[in-house]
């Protein structure tokens, strides 16, 4: 049960006065005099060859309550539940789960099936980019952008691709268009901004086709080196955390995508903090998880995600062979001869890239090309991970996407024996103002750039601009060449970002208090489930009053 509910949770989601600020920052502003192709994430809608929109996960909210015509999905959630619940029956009568394994994978694979890609990871059915994309496309491809206006902007060539695939068979491609650009423009070279799935791609043409065709390539919120949101899930390192569950409730709610009164906030932060959540889960872990891990885990990663290469790309290195024996099995496993053709190519990128990304990163600098990378922060990590207390943009740590940086966690900073070490070894410029991160251990930190309150799905205009600026200098430009300092925040609100100080740098939706989240002792605990049912108390009488008042 634990293992689903982190499963549907991973589908469901989602004023220093002396600093200078900067507001309302058009990235259409840069000029460049070279093509820059921009390439991004899973946001690309794919569709059938009849043009209906398959569904995809982020349709998740529009399937449990309906979707826009008002239809209902009630008879589908009753037929599931009747297929399931005798082999649930079964298994806890006699132990045996596998019937159950096998129905879990058959309902769910119902609702992704136009989405799922067959036992080779290839496309069955015909779906992938609408004939509007791959028009855009041919059109870019044929013609130069730059046109009368006399330069090149961010947006002016994007390259659309079907994010499932493997990175490696879409590196092709991607080689295919770059070659493209540059005969359309005359261009020697072309500038590169990636972001999140994007950047798999962006390593896989590296590690295939080198950078001699590339002024400059920018990341922000990197995968290459893993997503913990994608990568521990599925080989059990995860935890609902109770605690993360509150955090990034309000981080949703401070970003706008929903709104929670105070009573609902007191009642949830009442069943955290009195232990009644943490014990509902640890009682269905007790009863449930060791039985049911490795099955479950295979059937929901098989009938959803991971038939996906361009998703096991972001499986962490340290994280790939338990994904694969938790999703196919031991080897020489029924599911391990099944899937052959997949686990062939999932390999192939992991001996290429995953095993190389500081040797591919390098290979990029040696080989001429400008680099800049963007770590965003100050975000609860999804609460079913292991590592939910990692400092994160909500689905990868600043480890990942900064390719290295030494950080503390979201409860705590650097400490003072280490910064002090750090600032003896003259690298104390790279410390955070707020204490959180070291980027001197990244793999390029005159080059790194940190943003605190840019979740990973929001691309700023500031981020943007500081990709292209690097993607396309005639220089590599470092950290001191731009307006924004190494350390910046983003105030999503005004869209203003400005460099970080002490002053500023505590831009979280919530506050991460271990003597709270986890008391030293029992008499601790005692008193923080008082503090918090009084407090629930008095927002009950509120909620109770407002409602007679209201008639």
């Amino acid at each position: 049960m634990k293992k689903f509910i982190s499963i549907i949770l991973a589908i469901t989601m989602v004023l220093g006065c002396t600093c200078v600020a900067f507001a309302g920052t058009n990235v259409d502003e840069s000029r460049s005099q070279i093509p820059v192709i921009r390439i991004s994430g899973d946001g690309e809608a794919l569709y059938d060859p009849d043009g209906n929109k398959i569904f995809h996960y982020k349709d998740f909210a529009k399937l449990v309550k309906g979707d826009s015509e008002g239809k209902d999905n009630s008879e589908m959630y009753k037929a599931m539940a009747e297929n399931l619940l005798p082999t649930v029956v079964k298994g806890a009568v006699t132990d045996n789960w596998d019937d159950m394994y096998v129905a879990l994978e058959e309902e769910i694979s119902k609702i992704f099936a136009n989405s799922l890609l067959d036992e080779n990871g290839n496309v069955t059915n015909g779906s992938g980019l609408s004939q509007k994309r791959k028009d855009q496309m041919a059109n870019k491809r044929a013609n130069d952008q730059k046109g009368s206006k006399g330069y090149y902007s961010w947006g002016d060539y994007w390259f659309h691709y079907d994010w499932r695939l493997d990175p490696m068979e879409t590196a092709d491609d991607f080689n295919s268009f770059v070659e493209d650009i540059k005969a359309t423009t005359g261009c020697e070279k072309v500038g590169i901004m990636a972001t999140c799935l994007g950047t798999n791609i962006v390593m896989a043409y590296v590690a295939k086709y080198g950078v001699d065709d590339i002024q400059g390539i920018s990341f922000d919120g990197s995968v290459v080196g893993g997503a913990e949101i994608l990568s521990e899930v599925i080989c059990a390192k995860f935890d609902v955390a109770p605690t993360a569950v509150a955090r990034v409730l309000r981080d949703v709610e401070g970003l706008g995508m929903f709104s929670m009164d105070d009573f609902i906030t007191e009642t949830i932060d009442m069943l955290v903090q009195t232990g009644v959540l943490e014990g509902i889960i640890s009682t269905t872990e007790n009863l449930l998880y060791d039985k049911l891990v490795a099955g479950v885990t295979s059937a929901l990663a098989l009938s959803t995600f991971y038939t996906w290469p361009n998703y096991w790309a972001c499986v962490s290195p340290e994280d790939y062979e338990d994904a694969k024996y938790y999703v196919f099995g031991e080897e020489g496993s029924e599911k391990r001869v099944k899937y052959a053709g997949l686990i062939e190519k999932l390999d192939a990128y992991d001996v290429a890239v995953r095993q190389r990304v500081p040797e591919l990163l390098h290979e990029i600098k040696d080989g001429g090309a400008n680099v800049g990378v963007i770590s965003k922060y100050g975000f609860q990590m999804i609460p079913i991970c292991a590592t939910s207390d990692a400092v994160s943009d909500q689905f990868a740590s600043v480890k990942r996407t900064s390719f290295g940086a030494t950080t503390s966690t979201v409860y705590d900073t650097l400490s003072d024996e280490y910064i002090a070490q750090r600032v003896a070894e003259g690298k104390g410029r790279y410390i955070s103002p707020d204490k959180k991160i070291d980027a001197s251990t990244c793999v390029f930190p005159d080059y790194t750039w940190f943003v605190k309150g840019s979740s990973h799905s929001d691309w700023t205009s500031y981020e943007l601009k500081i990709m292209l600026e690097v993607a396309t200098a005639d220089r590599q430009l470092t950290i001191d060449d731009l307006p924004l300092t190494q350390f910046f925040v983003y105030y999503d609100d005004a869209d203003v970002a400005e460099p970080m100080t002490e002053e500023n740098c505590n831009t979280e939706f919530w506050t991460a208090d271990e003597s709270i989240d986890k008391p030293a002792n029992v008499f601790e605990q005692m008193k923080v489930s008082f503090d918090a049912i009084v407090r629930w108390l008095k927002a009950l009488f509120v909620f109770i009053s407002e409602k007679i008042a209201e008639g």
